[in-house]
């Protein structure tokens, strides 16, 4: 009877360490939007349908007054949402939300969030502000006192729905973060198109595609700093507020996260208010804030994304001691941007960096591949191990 030698001990338990972080974190689950019985996707059809039907019916009446400026601001966006569908699809590069978890997201921002939840929500407080304290008060504070409470709620509504329907996949903080900033992205563009819709007709639309590229540029300069940052920040405080099977409930965190979404979405639309209308201090304000939403996510970005990292560690560890990959290999898949490039450039000449590149992605895949079989060797897991075989003799 042959005894088990250290090395082998250390296998079996990197391969068992292996399964449960891939059955803990979600990793490769199919998600089914067939659930009849799950109140929280017809909470979603609603809101959603509600904001398509009012999209339609706003389109309909706007669109034989201000067609050119409807459309050219929808297309410059749409061209827009390209790169940041694009980059943040490319930071959730560990165990990636599936397909049709992000476009839900994308839609739930652009039309529940937007036109069901915060464009009622603003105007009525708004109104009772103006009610309470006099036109001039929800003039110069309504902004800042309405849609840090009504869009961030309604945005972080979206991805509490989702952490529901899709529970299967939607399990740590940085999931949250990701889900987030695609409701957020959603919410931006459909906002700015009616932002751009509604600056048509300045000058009693006289200069309707001039007025409606000014509000395209302002919005444009500040995308990214806004709705998608904010939502992402206020994604990750939700997951953080009801924890998950991969995720310990750390509610002060959660909350502190979503109140420095709405902190900063305050500030960003109170900076006339808060400056007194001084047109440089205006500017400097939002320069401040700029860079502080700027810090704020790139913080929650490095607090919450260790979780992902670690997973893709310990499904790849095996692989490295089976001779697979390099721990050098590892370091770069497990690491960060950094450690990535640095991988790439220890190569000898552009041949060498090229298949470096080439490695990293086959190991990725592999990942995927052995995430989806819950870390079994399928079909597909030994066809990745024979491109990364491949790849290495070239």
């Amino acid at each position: 009877m042959s005894a088990t030698t250290p090395s082998q001990q250390g296998r079996t338990a990197a391969v068992e360490a292996r399964a449960a972080v891939i059955a803990a974190s979600g990793w490769g689950n199919r998600v089914s939007w067939l659930q009849p019985r799950n109140a929280c996707l017809w909470v979603y059809v609603v809101l959603v349908g509600y904001g398509l039907y009012y999209t339609v019916t706003l389109v309909r009446a706007e669109t034989p007054l201000y067609a050119p400026a409807l459309g050219l601001s929808a297309l410059i966006f749409a061209g827009y949402t390209i790169p940041f569908w694009w980059f943040t699809t490319r930071i959730d590069r560990y165990s990636r939300q599936p397909l049709s978890v992000v476009v839900a997201a994308f839609v739930y921002g652009g039309f529940a969030a937007t036109w069901t939840i915060a464009l009622h929500g603003n105007s009525a407080i708004i109104g009772l502000y103006s009610k309470w304290f006099g036109a001039s008060f929800a003039q110069d504070w309504g902004a800042g006192l309405a849609a840090p409470f009504f869009e961030e709620l309604g945005k972080g509504a979206g991805v509490l729905l989702l952490l529901f329907i899709a529970s299967s996949v939607i399990r740590t903080a940085y999931d949250g973060f990701i889900v987030g900033a695609f409701v957020g992205l959603g919410f931006e563009i459909i906002e700015d198109t009616l932002y751009a819709l509604n600056s048509a007709p300045d000058g009693f639309g006289t200069d309707q595609i001039g007025n409606s590229l000014h509000t395209v540029v302002l919005r444009l300069a500040t995308g990214f700093t806004s709705h998608i940052a904010y939502a992402a920040i206020f994604g990750a405080g939700v997951v953080f507020i009801v924890g998950t099977v991969a995720q310990r409930r750390r509610p002060g965190l959660g909350l502190a996260l979503c109140a420095t979404a709405m902190a900063l979405h305050f500030v960003w639309d109170s900076t006339a208010a808060l400056s007194g209308g001084n047109g440089l201090a205006i500017l400097f304000m939002m320069i401040g804030c700029v860079v502080l939403t700027l810090v704020a996510v790139v913080s929650v970005f490095r607090l919450t994304v260790g979780a992902e990292r670690h997973a893709m560690r310990t499904v790849l560890t095996p692989e490295v001691e089976s001779g697979i990959l390099t721990d050098e290999e590892l370091d770069a898949l497990a690491g960060d941007g950094w450690a990535r490039r640095r991988y790439r450039r220890h190569g000898h000449g552009h041949r060498d960096r090229a298949r470096r590149h080439h490695r990293l992605e086959a190991g990725h895949d592999l990942a995927d591949e052995l995430a989806r079989s819950g870390g079994h060797d399928s079909d597909r897991v030994l066809f990745a191990r024979s491109e990364l075989e491949r790849l290495r003799v070239q």
